[in-house]
């Protein structure tokens, strides 16, 4: 039992330190893109993600890399399938895009939960500038993203 005790208290320091690190964050490129539990096109396919969905990568390995998403979750994506390209995916009910990085600006609009923006700037604020593909942008609380 102590063993284990230790295992899980080390494992959670590791993910402490690990959130230390920036994170390798990218988005998928293509219109469709195929998640697999295994990094092989004969794995089982896991689920469907459409073009700038956000995705942390875990592990790379030759053309495949094991990403993290939005929930949590750890599957494999072949490699052809990412861009560079920073986006954010909204996770709470409803995000409020401002005209600058303060609460109290002008609301340019709103954004339900799963929409995704283009990650225009950092700010050092806890405010981050996004733009939607329909060409809005503004700034929203990086407490209301998922992709920093």
């Amino acid at each position: 039992m102590r063993r284990l005790f230790v295992a899980i208290h080390l494992a959670l320091a590791s993910a402490g330190a690990a959130s230390a690190f920036a994170a390798d964050l990218r988005s998928v490129s293509e219109r469709f893109a195929v998640l697999y539990d295994a990094p092989s096109i004969r794995a089982k396919k896991v689920y469907v993600v459409g073009q700038d969905y956000p995705v942390e990568i875990v592990v790379n390995l030759d053309n495949w890399v094991k990403v993290r998403d939005v929930s949590g979750e750890l599957t494999w994506i072949e490699k052809k399938s990412l861009s560079e390209k920073r986006t954010l995916i909204v996770t709470v009910a409803m995000a409020d895009v401002r005209q600058a990085a303060d609460e109290k600006s002008a609301l340019v609009f709103q954004a339900r939960e799963g929409v995704i923006f283009e990650l225009s700037e950092i700010g050092s604020t806890g405010w981050v500038r996004v733009r939607h593909r329909d060409g809005q942008s503004g700034y929203v609380n990086s407490k209301q993203v998922w992709g920093l």
